[in-house]
């Protein structure tokens, strides 16, 4: 399943990864929400994980998580217990869960650096980034909770981007490349 985009200037391809060799003709990477101890598995065991470690050492892969796929990207969980192998792309700490479990989900419009008016995002079972430090950039909060931070060209989100027609997350993203 692969769809071609163009946005202004900028083409590209939408590509299903399901391999390792698949994230070889990737310029970016998104790691979607769902559970982050079953995607950390299934990168883990399919050999996906060390190609993209392999690519982050090298710089030239654009990472992108929402929700799960924010706290692979972090170099700390506040649960220490957790059978979750991190890439550690982000000088951050993330709580998973953060906002309670899925019957406390909720829609909130956030104030996001850069953007001019407010963008309306989805929490679902969401986690919370607890701390940043070295080159993070927080880049939202909700409340006191930060949900969007970023890192040279990896951006972590505890929401939703996909939930809403708002393509504004997607084209900050296609940007950092």
């Amino acid at each position: 399943m692969n769809r071609v985009f163009q946005e202004g200037k900028k083409k590209g391809q939408a590509v299903l990864v399901r391999q390792p060799r698949d994230i070889d003709t990737c310029d970016a990477l998104i790691i979607p929400g769902g559970e982050s101890t079953t995607i950390s598995r299934i990168l883990v065991n399919s050999g996906m994980y060390e190609v993209i470690r392999e690519r982050m050492s090298h710089n030239d892969i654009a990472l992108m998580g929402t929700c799960a796929g924010c706290v692979l990207l972090a170099k700390e969980l506040t649960d220490s217990k957790a059978d979750v192998r991190l890439l550690e792309a982000i000088d951050m700490q993330v709580e998973r869960n953060a906002f309670g479990r899925q019957k406390e989900s909720f829609e909130q419009s956030l104030q996001i650096k850069g953007f001019t008016t407010p963008y309306h995002a989805v929490f679902i079972r969401a986690p919370g980034i607890t701390k940043t430090w070295g080159r993070s950039e927080i880049l939202a909060t909700a409340g006191k909770k930060i949900v969007m931070a970023r890192q040279n060209n990896y951006l972590a989100l505890s929401f939703h981007p996909e939930l809403t027609d708002d393509l504004r997350i997607h084209r900050f993203f296609l940007e950092m490349l």
